[in-house]
């Protein structure tokens, strides 16, 4: 039997909504009273315990309403130990309490900022420094790098690698200056550094690499630059009587789509419920919508380069790294901004403003057609809705960003941008692993991989997964011509079945069915995943990549639910050598046919650097589609109203003289 999201009434508190500030101080004083907490106990992260599936979607919001919690990680620096609680506002108690054995829980704030004044303290590390000339040491930038899984690390203790580079004033491009060979160890817990290695003096390149308008010129970073551009006219985007969306908390209702949106800090924009409204009826589509993981391996063995190996959202958390978003920078138009709340590592909220951006956009023609005997026109234009978020990782900014659109299409993109991690070169020297983008400077080549998992929900909770491979058939009866070829479908049944790759000589998709909803012609309702532009990794068995990062080597798995599996790489990868995640969930080899499942799309980037990338990184983008395939009986844009009625005056849009001519 299908299963409908709830439309529930205006005004109603949803279980889904986000932890407020206020919820989020409760939350930590509640766990110092009652767990009598020390100062050495820190606060993780703090985020929403979203309440079991049948609770949300049985939720009217007249009956009964499902505990209100919290889910804490917590790190207890004096015993090394890492903590998950749960908290229940509802009943103001702490409910769970659980040591996590071996786990190092993601870096925080406040040791990203200790890192870089440890680092400078370091009589080791200042003497590295005066040999490249270095004295002033406040123009050291300090990047804290994940320090991955080095089997010369020492055991048991947490761990962060940074970086150095050296700006030459405030506001340089400290990237431009990379401090090559240099790398420090240092020990969070005793907050002090335990290994400096100094691989040999490179010198720092010379040229400087600021990218913003009052240094372009001054730096004489790139001599074709002589200043901004004059010929560049506004662009003004207007709706006069405003966006076509509602909102209600963080429900949102635009046109027939109907969803929720949300965030954690660990992933950042969560989707909540996504489901279209067709012919008075609320179709549930995605129970719930993310990115499950970020790997960014580097292909470059040089000391500096091969220890970048990190995960940016299971080593860092995303949600903690938004951007507060500008009207007519990030966002263009009647913009609705959505606040990011997350804490700090006494427990208090800090909010992010703006962090969500959501807007429509026009997406040009949507569909059309021209009766070439009467010059009758029909021509309809598209939309979408923007759902979009900025974070910013270090040197890299990445922009996450689901649109919905008209014709009941779901489409995940990620936008790269931002400033490449670098490397210096003695002079006359030729990267082997990297390219050039300066005199002194090259970008080693990495790959960026991202994972999104979609807890399927289409027509309701029980699907399957069928791949479909265009196929040519044998020449023969069935095939007397030598053209004919068909669409072949095969159920991926079990765990085990459904860790697939592309083909894109196959033109393979996935579709994700109801088998107990069916359209008028007796096909199950479904929407299928179309791949994008992917790759996979390049290192091999016995590298950090393999060991730890086998999310990324299949581009499609497909698991039976389970509440507990949220993340590909597993939920602690910070210093874990072992990996986890979605190699240890298929081990069981469940069920995946007529069952509540997940599908989880990998998809990845060469970033093979080019000198167009230097000195900050023009936006490139990677991602995947959603369409309905059996969903609808027809085309959902069909009832697209017309938006210039002059387009739709048959042969009188065109002159009679201009009719003749074209008919001649």
């Amino acid at each position: 039997m299908a299963t409908q999201l709830h439309d529930v009434t205006v005004g109603t508190a949803h279980p889904l909504e986000p932890l407020t500030a206020e919820e989020v101080s409760r939350v930590a004083a509640l766990l110092r009273d009652q767990r009598n907490l020390g100062p050495k106990v820190r606060f993780v992260s703090i985020a929403l315990h979203e309440p079991p599936k049948r609770e949300v979607l049985d939720f009217t919001g007249d009956g009964e309403t499902p505990d209100r919690a919290a889910h804490v990680v917590l790190y207890d620096r004096e015993h090394q130990q890492t903590v998950e609680s749960i908290v229940s506002l509802s009943a103001s108690t702490v409910t769970s309490w659980r040591v996590v054995e071996g786990a190092q829980p993601s870096v925080m704030l406040e040791e990203f900022f200790s890192t870089e004044e440890i680092t400078r303290a370091d009589p080791r590390w200042q003497e590295a420094m005066r040999k490249r000339g270095v004295t002033d040491f406040s123009l050291a930038m300090i990047d804290p790098w994940a320090a991955g899984s080095d089997p010369e690390d020492p055991k048991g203790r947490r761990l962060i690698r940074p970086l150095t580079f050296v700006r030459s004033k405030e506001d340089d491009n400290g990237y431009a200056r990379p401090v090559e060979g240099l790398i420090v160890l240092v020990d969070l817990d005793r907050m002090e550094v335990i290994d400096v290695r100094d691989h040999g003096v490179v010198p720092l390149p010379e040229r400087a690499g600021n990218y913003m308008p009052e240094f372009m010129v001054e730096d004489g970073n790139r001599p074709a630059h002589t200043g901004l551009r004059e010929d560049v006219k506004p662009i003004e985007i207007t709706q006069s009587e405003g966006p076509s969306f509602t909102v209600d908390g963080h429900a949102v209702s635009w046109q027939k789509w109907r969803l929720r949106v949300g965030y954690s800090p660990r992933e950042g924009l969560v989707l909540h419920q996504i489901g279209y409204e067709d012919r008075g009826r609320l179709r549930p589509i995605i129970y719930r919508a993310s990115l499950s993981e970020m790997y960014i391996p580097y292909g470059d063995p040089a000391p500096t380069h091969r220890i970048k190996n990190v995960f940016d959202e299971g080593e860092y958390g995303v949600g903690f790294l938004l951007n507060p978003l500008q009207l007519g920078c990030d966002c263009l138009g009647e913009i609705h901004y959505f606040d990011v709340v997350v804490n700090d590592q006494d427990g208090q909220p800090i909010t992010i403003p703006n962090a969500i951006c959501m807007h429509e956009e026009d997406y040009g023609v949507g569909w059309k057609h021209t009766d070439f005997r009467t010059e009758k026109v029909e021509v309809r234009r598209s939309r979408r809705l923007v759902v979009s978020c900025f974070a910013t990782v270090g040197n890299y900014e990445y922009g996450f960003f689901w649109y919905l659109y008209t014709d009941g299409s779901i489409q995940y993109e990620v936008k790269l941008t931002g400033v490449i991690s670098t490397g210096a070169l003695a002079p006359g020297e030729e990267p082997r692993f990297g390219a050039m983008v300066a005199p002194g400077l090259y970008g080693p080549n990495h790959q960026h991989f991202f994972n999104v998992r979609l807890d399927m929900m289409v027509d309701g909770e029980q699907n399957s997964v069928y791949e479909v491979n265009a196929e040519a058939l044998a020449e023969g009866p069935d095939n007397p011509y030598g053209n004919a070829w068909i669409a072949k479908k095969t159920l991926l049944g079990r765990e085990s079945e459904a860790q697939r790759l592309i083909d894109p000589f196959v033109g393979r998709t996935w579709s994700i069915v109801n088998p107990s909803s069916v359209n008028e012609l007796g096909e199950p309702a479904g929407y299928k995943l179309m791949p994008g532009d992917t790759v996979l990794p390049l290192q091999g068995k016995g590298s950090q990549a393999w060991d730890r990062g086998q999310f990324a080597y299949k581009h499609l798995w497909v698991t039976a639910y389970e509440p507990g599996e949220m993340y590909a790489a597993g939920d602690y990868p910070n210093q874990n050598g072992r990996g986890g995640g979605l190699p240890e969930f298929v081990k069981a080899d469940r069920s995946i046919e007529n069952q509540d499942l997940v599908v989880w799309y990998s998809f990845g980037a060469h970033h093979v650097v080019r000198p167009e990338d230097w000195p900050v990184m023009p936006v490139a983008t990677i991602g995947f589609h959603l369409k309905p395939v059996g969903f609808f009986d027809g085309n959902p844009a069909l009832d697209t109203p017309r938006s210039t009625p002059s387009c739709h005056q048959g042969g009188e849009q065109i002159g009679d003289g201009a009719r003749e001519q074209v008919r001649e």
